[in-house]
This record gives C-alpha cells, structure tokens and sequence, in this order.
C-alpha cells in the first residue's frame, strides 16, 4: 500500500506540473513546435528546468547506499542504440507534434473529457497494443530458428 500511495503522489505532483507549465494545453505544445512561425519558447524553460532539477536530485539519491523506499536502485543497464529506438522516438516525436499531447500531459487533459484528447488516448492504447502484438510475433520467429 505504501508503494501505492508514493506512485500516486508522485504522479500527482507531476500531473500538476505539467498542467501549472502549460503542457496540457496542445496549441502551447504546437507553439513551442513550431519554430519557423510564432515559435513559444516558454516550454525550453520548463525542460530545462526539469533537467535541472534531476541532474541534483540525481546526484544527491546516487549518495545513497539504497533508496528511501525499496531495497536497491533500478537502474538500466544497456547502452546500445538500434533502429527499434531510433524508429520509436521518430514515430513518438511525430504524434507529439501532431497531436499536442505526449503521455503524460494526455493522461492528465483526459479529465477534461476533450474529444481531442480522448481520441488521442484511444489512439494511443491501440498502438501500445499494435506494438505489443508485432513484438510477440516477431518473438515468435526467432524462438523458431
């Protein structure tokens, strides 16, 4: 239960930062995308802020023999790139800037009931699922060779 309550509280603050930054608002996500027009800066504030504060929060956790709520770090481990990342981050870049919404900031407007939003949404779940369903196939292929 404790576990459920940090998750929840955390997703909480976040959601609230990203509605206070204006990140819910996709005319906002669009402005600050489109940088040959009325280009809207204000966002670069909000990553740069963000970055900020885990570069400091990040070297002050690491100090730490084990983190304040579990037994040990979780940290990943690989370091190679492949086409499944490139070609991830193309195709997550380009509903971003399509659709105004990355996860986060959809999952919080979903409140709204905005037909936009939920749109995306389904849109969304549906790829998570189209991924997945790709994925187990192409498992499938290599455990029969």
């Amino acid at each position: 239960m404790k576990n459920f309550v940090i998750a929840f509280d955390s997703a909480l603050i976040f959601g609230v930062g990203l509605g206070v930054a204006g990140m819910t608002r996709p005319e906002k996500v669009i402005g600050f995308l489109d940088i040959t027009g009325d280009w809207d800066p204000s966002l670069a504030l909000v990553m740069v802020g963000a970055i900020a504060i885990h570069a400091l929060s990040y070297r002050l956790i690491m100090r730490r023999q084990t983190p304040i709520f579990s037994t040990k770090f979780y940290l990943p481990t690989r370091r190679d790139l492949d086409f499944k990342l490139f070609a991830g981050a193309l195709i997550f870049g380009i509903g971003w800037g399509l659709g105004g919404f990355c996860p986060g900031p959809a999952i919080v407007s979903a409140i709204t009931g905005n037909h936009a939003v939920l749109a995306f949404l389904g849109s969304m779940i549906f790829g998570i699922y189209l991924q997945y369903g790709i994925s187990r196939i192409g498992q499938k292929k290599e455990t029969k060779q």
